[in-house]
């Protein structure tokens, strides 16, 4: 039962690594309707950082007991290895509590397609925790494409890229299947998240999915291209070998071109210990705007702030109002079936078409 307006949403939040601590918890304390009450961790480490950054929390060491205590929380967040995502996730649903799954939503399509039939039997929310659509970059883009600034938009590119020339171990660089580790499964969500959420549906994928590195276990150099149902083709990069990473954002239309260099602020702040609400939060500096260009001319076009806490809030109003979900998990399966569909691609090296 969702609580009266007048009482905070209580969340329990089940992992406290790097996306726990700081993609998830700061931007749940920061919004107003929500309390972080429980965290689950078993690492003495995080155990004490969680009690350090969050006076009042709750910390415990097994999902379990979140679930023995169902009545005193109103969400469950999962930022857990990928492995572990499904069966949380069908865990929280069975203890009658709605969730929020970052991404990867779940190591496949079908598993994604699960845990959205429990909800739907049980009448309970679930949501993907796709937050870059909350970038400052695709943010902008998204207003230039509603002010039909590009013209008819023909190709898309986009990158996330880093210099990590040794891999760093770990169940992220693990081969097997379940894990779904990888550079795909991790940034590509993300991009290809974008692509649909900016383009729309997709009608065929191909993918150069490579392990460059030596002593790596996963792809870490990733090129996806789509194409889209309405003709846009996006081009998606990312890769652990970027000595010098490309622009963040290219856009062609027919009528102009829009083009971003460097990409949102709101991870680097959130690392730093940063969290939304202050002046100046998600804001780029004007030197980092992008330039809109028609072949003559070019100006600078104010950024729009990024705004990931607005994925919270989005939750907040559907749990107590009914509002639609910030992130749609259908949104999710697409993202999985064209993730499945590119390594399909890479193995074979053709172009497969989406039914």
């Amino acid at each position: 039962m969702v609580p009266d307006s007048d009482r905070d949403l209580r969340v329990g939040l089940i992992g406290f690594g790097l996306g726990g601590a700081f993609f998830h918890a700061p931007l749940i304390a920061a919004t107003k309707g929500l309390r972080l009450a429980t965290v689950v961790t078993g690492n003495a480490e995080r155990r004490a950082q969680a009690l350090r950054d969050y006076p009042g929390v709750r910390v415990t060491s097994d999902p379990d007991q979140l679930w023995r205590n169902a009545a005193g929380h109103d969400l469950v967040v999962i930022s857990t290895p990928n492995r572990s995502h499904v069966t949380l996730a069908l865990a929280a649903l069975d203890a009658g509590l709605p969730v929020v799954i970052d991404k990867p939503f779940a190591p496949t399509a079908a598993e994604a397609r699960q845990v959205i039939a429990k909800a739907r039997e049980k009448k309970l929310a679930v949501s993907a925790y796709h937050i870059r659509r909350w970038d400052s970059e695709c943010r902008t883009l998204r207003g230039l494409l509603d002010r039909g600034a590009l013209g008819h938009v023909l190709r898309f590119e986009s990158r996330l890229e880093r210099w990590r020339p040794q891999p760093k171990g770990g169940w992220k660089e693990r081969p097997e299947p379940e894990e779904a580790g990888g550079l795909l499964y991790d940034i590509g969500s993300h991009l290809i998240d974008q692509a649909l959420y900016l383009f729309g549906p997709v009608r065929d994928v191909y993918a150069e999915l490579d392990i460059r590195r030596a002593g790596a276990g996963t792809d870490d150099d990733v090129f996806v291209a789509l194409t889209h149902q309405n003709g846009v083709h996006s081009h998606l990069w990312t890769s652990c070998l970027a000595a010098e990473a490309g622009a963040r954002m290219r856009v062609m239309g027919d009528r102009a071109a829009f083009v971003k260099q460097k990409g949102d602020v709101q991870e680097a702040a959130l690392r730093a210990g940063g969290r939304p609400g202050g002046a100046g939060w998600g804001e780029d500096p004007p030197d980092q705007w992008g330039l809109l260009g028609d072949g003559n001319t070019a100006r600078a076009v104010p950024s729009v702030p990024g705004a990931y806490q607005d994925f919270y809030a989005g939750m907040v109003r559907a749990l107590r109002d009914g509002a639609p979900l910030p992130v749609d998990p259908q949104d999710a399966v697409a993202g999985l079936e064209i993730i499945e569909a590119a390594q399909r691609s890479s193995a074979q090296r053709r172009v497969i078409m989406l039914a």
